[in-house]
């Protein structure tokens, strides 16, 4: 039996059919046309049929028209034209998780005192105001975030920024801290262990969640600094029918082996995924690039593709792989990813644009000190995609005779016949008169001291907080609420790369000189 399948346009024009059933053949368009469909000969007198004699055409090229059977005879028949369209992304539909990260060893000594998300960045930001921005940016207004390790300022920043009346209003939208906590059973007395692990401890939240049509759950790092449109990565992963989708970004050889690296297909799907792979592992996760739209020269370049540690789920997936699937993976980028690819459709997204991991003290630093290049890799002014941060409420900053290039002078400040190049000065700085700053990254204090009580504290011999007169730093890293006093020099000149000297306020790492939380450096110390 031979069947015949047929596209029909919206509107199309019936053809009056005369004749009736012929004589041994195929009957079609109401008059016999011998033979089967896959004759020869059915196409062309299947266009004979169609014209009128004297060759006048009764149809019109690449139109559809339809048959009727003699017995309804000159009934005109309507066809609606079935629509096939991708859904379009609803932030709505969307839920993101922030990881708080762990200890944040490589970052010590920032994180003594404090979660990786909340160390300062940028003169008056945080890095948590990064994914918390590009959120409500993309329109995401459903946010958790998942924290452990120190953190009382993560909370405290927060609750200042996103949750009260002077901060973000979310509007039907929420904001929630879910810090790691003892629950019931074996399992509930652990801390996090893991990415995954810290989610699936709290998946009785995301089920929760579900139900108010959470279709999809994004998870971000806290620790990166970028500036995304999360609802183009969605659509993607809608686009492409994906159970998982990475945000992925091309990678050199440099750097390749610090990240998860993942090869994909021809269609964008990823067939295998690697963390961190050293060596003979390393290499054999190099790749064609030049798949994914890059020009030949750059695709020799970067021959990785490195995965960015986030990742959108369907819902129902994220839950299944965490409770059924893969109930003892601990870790997304090392365990269920990879896992995953095997038995899900989980799709590579391109991201082509600056992003920085802020894994450790260098990185860290040199991202500071590129916010103040011309033209800068990143900066956070944009005023259509504007970075949030806490409201502080602080005065203009004042400048007395100062000599200031390439450089981010923050809210508050209070600067006096001194030199800043190529650096940050943080929120409430103060900077004496004969003060150089070179290449160094000030994050500020918490709070103000007033004059008397800077007078005071000079007549007493003491260090009130800022830097003291005529003192030289370069290369150099200074915490919060820091005391520097007069003729201080930190230059690092023996070019030491790693040191411990906590006892004198100070760490060096990668050749960084590190100025601790509150730490007093007295007059005429040279480091």
């Amino acid at each position: 039996m031979e069947s015949c399948c047929m596209a029909i346009k919206a509107n199309a024009n019936p053809i009056n059919v005369s004749n009736g059933r012929s004589n041994g053949g195929t009957v079609f368009w109401g008059e016999s046309i011998s033979g089967g469909l896959k004759s020869k000969d059915f196409g062309t007198q299947l266009w004979k049929s169609l014209t009128a004699e004297n060759g006048v055409k009764k149809v019109k090229p690449g139109v559809a028209y339809s048959v009727l059977t003699p017995d309804i005879d000159k009934e005109t028949m309507k066809f609606q034209a079935p629509i096939f369209e991708t859904p379009q992304a609803d932030p709505k539909n969307v839920a993101s998780i922030i990881l708080g990260g762990g200890a944040g060893t490589r970052l010590f000594p920032l994180t003594s005192k404090r979660a990786k998300p909340a160390v300062p960045i940028g003169g008056c930001y945080r890095l948590i105001d990064v994914p918390m921005s590009n959120c409500i940016n993309s329109g995401i207004k459903k946010i958790f975030i998942l924290t452990q390790f120190n953190s009382f300022s993560l909370n405290r920043h927060l609750a200042r920024t996103y949750n009260f009346g002077n901060g973000v209003n979310f509007g039907d939208g929420f904001v929630e801290v879910l810090a790691a906590t003892q629950t019931p059973g074996e399992a509930g007395k652990k801390w996090f262990q893991g990415t995954a692990d810290a989610v699936r401890q709290f998946v009785w939240v995301f089920e929760d969640a579900k139900a108010k049509d959470v279709e999809h759950v994004l998870i971000l790092s806290g620790d990166h600094l970028y500036r995304a449109d999360y609802m183009d990565f969605v659509q993607k992963h809608i686009d492409s029918n994906a159970d998982i989708t990475v945000s992925c970004l091309p990678m050199d050889d440099s750097r390749a082996s610090d990240y998860g690296l993942v090869k994909i297909n021809g269609t964008g799907r990823i067939v295998q995924s690697a963390e961190k792979p050293k060596g003979p592992n390393l290499n054999a996760m190099q790749v064609d690039t030049s798949i994914l739209g890059l020009s030949a020269q750059d695709a020799a370049r970067y021959p990785y593709i490195a995965s960015m540690g986030v990742y959108v789920f369907k819902t129902d997936v994220l839950l299944k792989l965490l409770t059924r699937s893969y109930p003892s993976c601990n870790d997304f980028g090392s365990e269920i990813i990879p896992s995953a690819v095997k038995e899900h459709n989980v799709q590579a997204y391109l991201f082509n644009d600056y992003w920085e991991d802020i894994g450790t003290i260098k990185s860290f630093f040199d991202a500071n000190l590129a916010l103040t290049e011309q033209p800068p890799k990143f900066e956070f002014y944009d005023p259509k995609t504007p970075f949030y941060t806490s409201p502080r409420f602080l005065p203009p900053t004042k400048v007395d005779k100062c000599r200031i290039v390439d450089a981010i002078i923050s809210h508050g400040c209070f600067l006096r016949e001194c030199s800043v190049r190529h650096s940050i000065v943080g929120v409430r700085s103060r900077l004496e008169s004969g003060v150089e700053l070179e290449d160094t990254m000030m994050m500020g204090a918490d709070y103000y001291q007033t004059e008397s009580e800077i007078a005071s504290l000079l007549a007493e011999g003491k260090v009130p907080i800022g830097v003291g007169q005529n003192t030289k730093i370069r290369n150099c890293i200074i915490d919060k609420n820091a005391k520097i006093g007069e003729n201080v020099i930190i230059s690092n000149s023996d070019d030491v790369q790693e040191a411990e000297r906590p006892q004198d306020g100070f760490y060096i790492r990668s050749g960084i000189t590190v100025i601790m939380k509150n730490a007093t450096i007295k007059d005429g110390t040279v480091i």
